[in-house]
């Protein structure tokens, strides 16, 4: 899947960016608008597939002085399956959440980071996942099982691999201590999907373990 445009999963063409903005505001647009926004194709290419989206009635077309402005016509038949195929990141950040509360050993914090929180990812983008556990050894066979088919789940789910970056909350601290870079990526792109938020866990860390 790609992550900056799931929606291409089904519709591959022009109409598919089209229809991302549409879906994403109930405020009517210009094609102008919608052009800049959808970043993809030509402004005459929208144009086009805009009229023809407003001779199905998914799109509804005003004309507003001398310009015409659209809207997704969210009354339609259609219009909750194009509204799905817009959230298919935030469904996937759904199912790896529900995944992780059913397992018998859950991590402190779970986050998805990387291109894929972003939303700046392509076809062949890993799905990042943070994982932040208490154990003080290795961690036991049954959770290394529970990672193991989260991969499985994701890659059928989205076609994507799963990157699984995994640690215990005292390596978590360590990071914290010597300042590695990638926290700095956690705290500006983690989408938790289970337990604390990672920036409130980092602040804990910070203000109950640290040295001041």
């Amino acid at each position: 899947m790609d992550m900056s445009r799931p929606i291409s999963t089904v519709i591959p063409t022009l109409d598919g960016p089209v229809l991302a903005v549409l879906a994403r505001t109930s405020k009517p647009l210009t094609g102008r608008k919608i052009h800049q926004l959808a970043a993809s194709g030509s402004e005459t290419g929208t144009r086009k597939v805009l009229r023809r989206l407003a001779s199905t009635g998914l799109v509804t077309a005003a004309e507003v002085g001398s310009a015409v402005q659209y809207t997704l016509n969210r009354e339609h038949l259609a219009a909750a399956a194009v509204l799905e195929l817009t959230a298919l990141r935030q469904r996937l950040f759904q199912r790896i959440g529900e995944v992780i509360e059913q397992w018998p050993q859950q991590p402190v914090h779970a986050s998805v980071f990387g291109s894929t929180a972003r939303g700046d990812g392509d076809l062949h983008s890993d799905v990042d996942l943070l994982l932040v556990h208490q154990f003080t050894d290795d961690p036991p066979g049954s959770w290394v099982a529970d990672v193991d088919v989260l991969g499985d789940q994701v890659l059928a789910w989205t076609g994507n691999h799963l990157q699984i970056y995994e640690l215990s909350e005292s390596e978590l601290t360590d990071h914290l201590r010597v300042g590695e870079p990638i926290v700095d990526d956690w705290l500006r792109d983690a989408f938790t999907v289970y337990g604390q938020d990672f920036r409130h866990l980092r602040n804990r860390i910070v203000q109950d373990v640290l040295p001041r």
